[in-house]
């Protein structure tokens, strides 16, 4: 089966199992894991931030980063389709109490004649949300020069900026960006290990060392609060020693996909995502996932006009041309 719904389908390698195996650890409540300590603080030095903490998952990073920057009655301003807003069960306004507003044109001035006001008559914004790369966008990275607008935007309202870059990996292979350019930006970042990485859980919120100390808090009370964590951290570890410059392969792969498909490719294809405009297509999106599904390729349906194909490090060479004979057969006219 060569599964191309997502990057989090991906197992763990024989190197990262070996990893785990042997990982030192300790309770993390205590903040006693060495190697959970060793993984934050790794990763905090890589994008240049005071602090880090690990979390389960790349939604609780996310959503702990929200409750950091932005009060309960506040406002978030974010895209019309970005993760923290579309595919985290409403976790803003269920936990943190908090408005979100979305935005449908990533530019600055757009952006800020969004911004509200304090007043007895509105809900005050109080940060902005971006996601690098962008999921629902195609995989979309987002140009250094767009985001140093953000941050300006966000510097003349005293509003915070997070930064959802759960594929921020892909996009600092893509464009050639450092990882500190990407961390001086914003005030608080995710980052995940689950997906292009490889990990089999596990994200990292960055932050100052003051919002970090409160993040455990937070964490805590969103039930993330796990223990010997270092057998997960340790995969973490391995993923970033081995596995960020190989997506470049995923990237090619995606563009050899993009080429076979060409007219149905909805976006242009630059790291390991590829969405399908099925609009004019002879299958709408269920029934294309459940006939290649047959064939022995899986692919997601995000609606019964779109597709998406993810490629990662579980999908070789000859996965993609068995994708290729599949999807173009079942897409000829």
């Amino acid at each position: 089966m060569i599964d191309l719904r997502s990057d989090t389908v991906t197992k763990p390698t024989d190197g990262m199992r070996a990893a785990m195996a042997a990982a030192e650890v300790g309770d993390d409540v205590y903040g006693e894991d060495p190697t959970a300590n060793a993984l934050e603080r790794e990763v905090a030095d890589l994008f240049g931030y005071e602090a880090a903490l690990w979390t389960p998952t790349g939604s609780m990073a996310n959503q702990i980063a929200v409750q950091l920057l932005v009060k309960p009655g506040e406002e978030l301003l974010c895209d019309i389709q970005a993760h923290v807003a579309r595919f985290e069960l409403g976790a803003a306004a269920a936990y943190g109490g908090v408005t979100t507003r979305t935005w449908a044109e990533l530019s600055a001035p757009a952006i800020e004649a969004q911004v509200s006001p304090r007043g007895y008559y509105s809900v005050p914004t109080a940060a902005l949300a971006v996601e690098n790369t962008h999921n629902m966008r195609g995989g979309t990275v987002l140009p250094l020069a767009d985001l140093r607008a953000m941050r300006e935007v966000a510097d003349r309202h005293a509003l915070g900026l997070h930064c959802d870059g759960a594929r921020i990996w892909h996009a600092h292979v893509a464009d050639g960006v450092p990882f500190r350019e990407y961390g001086a930006l914003f005030d608080t970042m995710s980052v995940c290990l689950s997906k292009g990485l490889g990990a089999p859980a596990g994200s990292l919120l960055l932050a100052s060392a003051e919002r970090i100390a409160e993040a455990r808090y937070v964490r805590k009370r969103l039930g993330g609060g796990m223990r010997q964590i270092g057998v997960l951290a340790a995969a973490g570890r391995y993923a970033l020693a081995h596995h960020i410059d190989r997506l470049a392969d995923d990237h090619a792969r995606a563009a050899r996909l993009a080429t076979a498909l060409g007219e149905y490719v909805a976006a242009p294809v630059r790291t390991n995502i590829v969405a399908l405009d099925l609009t004019k297509a002879p299958l709408a999106g269920p029934e294309l996932v459940a006939r290649a599904g047959d064939a022995g390729v899986r692919l997601g349906a995000m609606s019964p006009t779109s597709a998406r194909l993810v490629t990662h490090l579980d999908v070789d060479d000859a996965g993609i041309d068995r994708a290729v004979d599949v999807l173009t057969g079942l897409l000829a006219r």
